[in-house]
């Protein structure tokens, strides 16, 4: 019975850190978005850390992949284990932290492709400790599956193959896109909220200084509000989060209005998105004025999206002689839309038709 529960957890563990970590695998500069959450200030304070996030992220799922090999084929047991064990620690730690605190909405256990609540995902990972403190109790009945010369050719190919993933999806894309500005899905529709969708529930809360110190009231208490005491601010407080369509926050603003239904509205759109001007690829931006020039030819509406300042995108314009106008929209939807920074996406009537690097601007089909 141990060695049945034993290989079971063997199989549990390695083949869903396999799958988890091969998901992240395919959009490391995902998990690189949700670990810099981590490190901002309202989380861990961190913030010396951030610009390494997309390191230690692609650093992290390799780490996984390779780990659920190794227990998989019975490799250096000891060291397996206790590596899974310190893993899953930091990240079931990681997951209450999220949970208990309501922080980082979404820990990027599976990527985009399976969304979990932050207490789903301290319940995943509470699991697999289980499961590994069965492992690590009963370390001698993990045996190798083969012998040592092809143990370590395989663990070699594993961590060559994931080396080679990661190197790819960051020069190119994701090899499969699990967003939903994925190629095929229509943005308006994605945008849209069934009307039997249950809805949030917010209560208004006021801040008042009170003997110096500011205290919140609901509404229900502004009767009990001491004399003397001075208004500071009020706030909207959710209680119970609604449904939140797969595309939101999404504008594309100039000089204050949105010409968002006018643009999707377009037969050919062509969309440069670059969320920060000041982080975007130089080699990727020299590219985009010969590219808007050749798709104007060809009879599409060309515009740039970006989150940046007025000032930075007049900056970029002239180092890079742009001449197509920027619009604006917040910087998480255009990192959701694409990763690379600058991309290319091409849009007819709202329906996303294809998206691309900057290193495979030869690839689109005007």
């Amino acid at each position: 019975m141990k060695n049945i529960l034993t290989q079971f957890s063997r199989l549990f563990v390695g083949i869903l850190f396999i799958i988890s970590g091969l998901i992240k695998l395919n959009d490391p500069v995902g998990f690189s978005y949700k670990l810099a959450e981590y490190f901002s200030e309202p989380v861990f304070n961190m913030p010396f850390l951030e610009p390494f996030a997309l390191a230690i992220a692609y650093f992290l799922v390799i780490l996984e992949v390779v780990l659920g090999v190794l227990l998989l084929i019975g490799y250096k047991t000891k060291f397996t284990i206790w590596s899974l064990l310190t893993l899953i620690v930091l990240f079931t730690f990681l997951t209450f932290y999220s949970a208990y605190f309501d922080v980082v909405k979404d820990c990027g256990c599976f990527g985009d492709a399976l969304k979990l609540t932050p207490w789903q995902s301290f319940t995943k990972d509470v699991v697999l400790l289980f499961f590994i403190l069965i492992l690590y109790f009963n370390q001698k009945l993990v045996q190798p599956l083969f012998g040592v010369k092809t143990q370590n050719v395989l663990v070699a190919v594993a961590v060559v193959l994931c080396c080679f993933m990661g190197y790819w999806v960051l020069n190119h894309l994701p090899l499969k896109d699990f967003r939903p500005f994925k190629v095929g899905n229509n943005i308006n529709e994605g945008m849209q909220i069934p009307e039997n969708a249950p809805k949030s529930e917010v209560e208004m809360v006021f801040i008042y200084k009170v003997n110096g110190v500011q205290k919140e009231f609901t509404e229900k208490e502004l009767m009990n509000i001491p004399a003397g005491a001075t208004f500071v601010d009020r706030k909207d407080k959710v209680i119970k989060e609604g449904y939140i369509p797969p595309i939101h926050d999404f504008t594309i603003e100039k000089d204050g209005k949105d010409f968002k239904e006018e643009f999707l509205n377009e037969q050919k759109l062509m969309l440069i998105v670059a969320y920060d001007l000041n982080k975007s690829s130089a080699d990727g931006m020299t590219k985009m004025e010969a590219l808007h020039k050749k798709a104007l030819i060809k009879g599409y509406k060309v515009i740039g999206m970006t989150a940046s300042s007025p000032e930075q995108i007049e900056a970029a314009k002239k180092q890079f002689g742009l001449t197509f106008d920027f619009y604006f929209c917040d910087a998480i939807p255009l990192k959701t839309i694409e990763r690379a920074n600058p991309s290319v996406v091409i849009i007819s009537k709202a329906v996303v038709k294809q998206k691309v690097h900057y290193n495979d601007i030869e690839d689109l089909k005007l």
